[in-house]
């Protein structure tokens, strides 16, 4: 009996691509396969014939050689029968490079090996819960005591978490039959996932509790006090255990976790431990110099300007900034000075600024010296 081409067995012209081949051979396995045609002789027949013809295009040597001598060039004395000398043909091997063969991948969870579902009956954590906290600057640096509010799932007090109504009990789940896993078909390919009637616990609530409806939690609100250390910045996380949602069925609690904002302050930036500030003082006071008090978290400070300031020159008052949030040590408040120039004056201070600017050769020179020297070069 003469063989069929196997370009026509598998459905495929003879420019087919290496990638359309191995499709197309797929959709034959699946179609024929002897687990999808139980007792079906034809259909066993059948994926013989496919899986020969692919083990024989599949190979670049062999296709060359049934492209030029057709099903002679495997005849004694050739190449080797498919299936025969040539090795012999392993019809799941396309699905396990399609999947990602070996131990672990998709295709072994497909085919019941690797790595195991989840266990009937387990214990399932409860969620943390985040809260976001928004406290002050002096607070931050001070640290504080906050009581904060929130609503959680909490285990049912009336069937004490279990889900069932008090006096009565839990059964065997009817559609998983206690294992928590179902099996599903699809062709020839089965696979296990969780049993949705009783999410994977293998039994199922004879009555539902009234109060939580046989969830085993209810929403409520909860409250919890909170140490805030001295030191913390915007981004700082403090965690509260077990005060997140209940767990079911006998799990813990998640955690609950607070997460710090601290506020713009109206005076002060904040730079990892140092602080920032501008403040203002009068041109006379940065000619002449002198002291000034100036704003701290604690209150205020002192501070001394030396003769002939600059507007912009920054100072550093040490140990004035925030505490480091893991030692006793504190950053620095950096001072910066703006300064101010009067926009209104008298005609008696008028003319005393400008005797001040004629003593000074300013009417003449209203720039820097060293200025006009780097600048010469232009005005020629």
């Amino acid at each position: 009996m003469s063989k069929s081409d196997y370009y026509q067995t598998l459905g495929v012209s003879r420019e087919v691509s290496s990638d359309e081949l191995k499709k197309a051979y797929r959709k034959q396995a699946v179609k024929y396969h002897p687990d999808k045609n139980p007792g079906d002789t034809v259909a066993e027949a059948k994926f013989k014939e496919v899986s020969e013809a692919y083990d024989v295009l599949k190979d670049e040597e062999k296709r060359a050689a049934y492209d030029r001598y057709g099903h002679e060039a495997f005849q004694s004395g050739g190449m080797g029968r498919a299936g025969g000398g040539g090795g012999s043909h392993d019809p799941f091997e396309m699905f396990r490079e399609a999947f990602g063969g070996g131990g672990g991948g998709i295709f072994e969870e497909f085919f019941g090996g690797g790595r195991g579902g989840q266990s009937a009956g387990g214990a399932q954590q409860g969620s943390d819960l985040r809260y976001d906290l928004e406290i002050t600057l002096e607070q931050a640096a001070e640290g504080t005591e906050k009581e904060i509010r929130y609503k959680r799932a909490a285990s049912c007090k009336k069937c004490a978490g279990s889900g069932a109504e008090p006096g009565t009990k839990k059964i065997t789940c009817p559609t998983c039959g206690g294992t928590g896993q179902v099996t599903s078909n699809r062709g020839f390919i089965s696979y296990r996932q969780v049993c949705p009637t009783c999410n994977g616990t293998g039994q199922s609530i004879e009555k539902p509790c009234s109060e939580c409806r046989g969830e085993g939690r209810v929403m409520e609100s909860s409250t919890v006090k909170v140490r805030i250390p001295a030191g913390v910045h915007t981004g700082s996380k403090l965690r509260s255990s077990g005060k997140g949602e209940a767990g079911q069925q006998g799990g813990q609690s998640g955690d609950l976790y607070i997460v710090i904002h601290v506020k713009e302050h109206e005076l002060f930036e904040r730079h990892e431990d140092d602080l920032f500030c501008e403040i203002p003082i009068k041109f006379t006071l940065a000619a002449l110099g002198g002291a000034i008090d100036v704003p701290t978290l604690g209150g205020k400070g002192s501070l001394k300007i030396p003769p002939g300031t600059q507007s912009g020159t920054t100072f550093r008052l040490r140990g004035q900034g925030m505490p480091h949030l893991r030692g006793s040590s504190k950053g620095d408040l950096l001072v910066r000075v703006h300064v101010e120039v009067p926009t209104k004056l008298k005609s008696d201070q008028k003319k005393k600024l400008e005797d001040y600017a004629e003593a000074c050769g300013d009417p003449a020179n209203p720039v820097s010296e060293s200025f006009v020297k780097k600048a010469k070069k232009f005005f020629k």
